[in-house]
């Protein structure tokens, strides 16, 4: 089974993660995904056998038309009143090049091009009614139980993320590969 079909039938088993992905999608937003540790952490779960609850959901999405702070705290608002248990976080990558100090991003995929580790760099939505699933890099190492560095980001911030995050105390077995 190839990883895109494989990731997909992972999402499609897992209830809580089609309700958020049911949520977002009621919201109509350009160019969206429920991105970076609600794919990573769990396929992590899945090839390291660990049931890590999920921390947050990320909801990124790109419109250059209005990325104000505001307008993310009302799209929050409207998911917490749809799924009040789910943490929801909602990011415009139309205004986050400023605090990342990138170049303007393009588009959504862009910007997580921009993310300090590959593995986070992967999002899902639905489409049409089917999930679609959008990355940046090869989906082949998702599963190779390492967390790879992307070197357009400095390997501190990659180190500190690893020790912020504690994901080497939530998957032990997880490797990092520099």
């Amino acid at each position: 089974m190839n990883c895109k079909l494989r990731i997909i039938n992972m999402i499609e088993s897992d209830e809580y993660r089609m309700r958020a992905l049911q949520a977002a999608s009621s919201l109509n937003l350009p160019d969206w995904l429920i991105a970076a540790g609600f794919i990573r952490n769990m396929i992590w779960n899945n090839i390291f056998d660990v049931n890590e609850n999920v921390t947050d959901i990320d909801v990124v999405y790109f419109c250059p038309q209005d990325n104000s702070e505001n307008r993310d705290q009302i799209l929050e608002e409207k998911l917490r009143a749809l799924e009040p248990e789910m943490p929801w976080s909602v990011k415009n990558q139309a205004r986050m090049h400023v605090r990342n100090g990138d170049a303007p991003y393009k588009n959504t995929v862009d910007a997580m091009s921009y993310w300090p580790e590959k593995q986070t760099a992967i999002g899902a939505r639905l489409y049409n009614g089917e999930i679609m699933v959008r990355h940046c890099f090869d989906l082949e190492p998702q599963f190779n139980g390492k967390i790879t560095h992307n070197s357009v980001k400095p390997i501190a911030l990659f180190n500190d993320r690893i020790r912020e995050r504690k994901w080497l105390t939530t998957w032990p077995l997880l490797q990092i590969n520099y």
